[in-house]
């Protein structure tokens, strides 16, 4: 078990990291109270991570990645949750760590406070009102060093900065910007990640064993195998929108969601456009089988006041069948869950939609269906946003049982963007948003 097996209430940071984390484990976090039910579901349960000094927990995995952690906490594990298959138990994935926006002269910089985060692979236990941590595995490269969240690619992914926006970072052509997760029967993982966007599967260790890369990426200077097997048009993917969702179906195959449409055949359609992509990819043959067009509803519709179409993102995929999935589709402030069935017919893979050439692009076109291309039709299951209790943010979707889903969401490690993120000596003004698990009944089931 990692020595990070633990919770704690807020307390003031001056006193927080002169605790032992051995001493931490012993310590339980209240959570939000449940909310009450609204329309036909309702949350059941709700369960908050306590505080875990990230310096403390980076390091604890591997040695002298952190030297400041700018008094940031243990977050970001809301990039996805699988069930362990024990009650209570998942695993979960943290993203590239602590990351935000600062204007200056009137560009956006991206910035890591934290450099030397190592995404890692965490499996929790919901209890009562609080997640403790079980287990942690860093990720890492074939010679065990860690890959960190940085930036991949110069001109193609965002420059990375220091916490003030002011010195220019290292590009890592190891760094992951890891989102969904599944586990499989041989105890290793595969992962998804925005950079490449790639598939990435990774031992039981947290040893990346491949990457899977579109077709053209050159990305060179990695400490691991990279294979070009993904489609070229995934090229064309937006920035900081790559793979965010995963599923593994109970035949093996994986489905990965691209989390917005894709910049085709520029930045502007891209924005515009309610038509984003899912693939299916076979591990024994390492090779995408097929890939489907699926349709947003109105943003208005998922998120009702926002208006910016761009809002709209596949967060999570859950295998629920043989060849059907739930499907959220969200904003930063609302959620909606749709079932879908994977049918033959409504495989595009290698057809005119994948040549980047096409004009119209398959995101250009206003009606998919009235030009010919077969859009995966859906079911709702439940509104999220109609459920009080529901976070904000919801990244990970789980299924419990046939009528129960456990929810996670993405606290951004407490970060904000702009320069008021942090105080004048450097250390985070946290956002006070936690990393919740909720779990919210489904009376008719999915």
């Amino acid at each position: 078990m990692s020595p990070y097996a633990a919770g704690r209430r807020r307390v003031h940071r001056s006193v927080a990291t002169g605790v032992p984390l051995a001493v931490l484990a012993a310590l339980v976090v209240a959570g939000p109270a449940v909310g009450a039910p609204s329309g036909n579901a309702r949350v059941t349960a709700s369960a908050t991570l306590g505080d875990i000094p990230l310096g403390s927990f980076s390091n604890g995995l591997l040695s002298g990645t952190v030297a400041d952690d700018r008094g940031v906490d243990l977050g970001g594990i809301g990039s996805d949750i699988y069930p362990s298959g024990r009650k209570g138990e998942f695993w979960t994935v943290t993203d590239r760590g602590p990351n935000g926006q600062i204007k200056v002269d009137g560009k956006k910089r991206r910035t890591f406070p934290v450099p030397g985060f190592d995404p890692a692979i965490v499996k929790i236990r919901v209890s009562g009102d609080s997640v403790r941590v079980l287990d942690a595995i860093p990720i890492t490269t074939g010679s065990g060093k860690p890959v960190t969240g940085l930036p991949n690619q110069q001109a193609r992914d965002e420059a990375p900065y220091s916490y003030d926006a002011q010195t220019p970072l290292p590009y890592n052509p190891n760094g992951l910007d890891t989102e969904g997760i599944v586990r499989s029967k041989d105890g290793s993982f595969w992962l998804v990640d925005e950079y490449g966007p790639s598939l990435v599967h990774v031992s039981a260790r947290g040893k990346v064993l491949t990457r899977y890369v579109p077709k053209g990426l050159n990305l060179t200077g990695a400490g691991y195998p990279v294979v070009e097997a993904l489609p070229a048009v995934l090229l064309h993917r937006k920035i900081n929108r790559g793979f965010e969702g995963l599923a593994q179906l109970p035949g093996g195959d994986l489905v990965l969601a691209v989390q917005s449409p894709l910049s085709l055949p520029d930045t502007d359609a891209g924005e515009e456009s309610m038509t984003a992509r899912l693939l299916r990819f076979s591990p024994k043959k390492r090779a995408v089988t097929a890939e489907y067009a699926y349709r947003f509803d109105p943003v208005g519709t998922v998120d009702p006041g926002e208006d910016d179409t761009s809002e709209l993102k596949i967060s999570s995929v859950v295998a629920v069948g043989r060849e059907e999935l739930l499907v959220e589709e969200r904003t930063d402030k609302a959620a909606r869950l749709q079932v879908v069935k994977l049918s033959r017919g409504a495989d595009i893979l290698g057809q005119a939609w994948d040549d980047s050439t096409t004009s119209p692009s398959l995101e250009q076109l206003e009606d998919p269906a009235a030009s010919g291309v077969p859009v995966l039709r859906k079911r709702l299951v439940v509104d999220l946003g109609m459920v009080e209790g529901v976070p904000g943010k919801i990244e990970g979707v789980a299924r419990v049982d046939r009528d129960t889903l456990a929810l996670i969401n993405d606290n951004d490690f407490g970060m904000s963007d702009g320069t008021e993120a942090f105080d004048a000596q450097g250390r985070l003004v946290d956002s006070g948003i936690e990393t919740t698990v909720t779990y919210v009944r489904l009376p008719h089931g999915i």
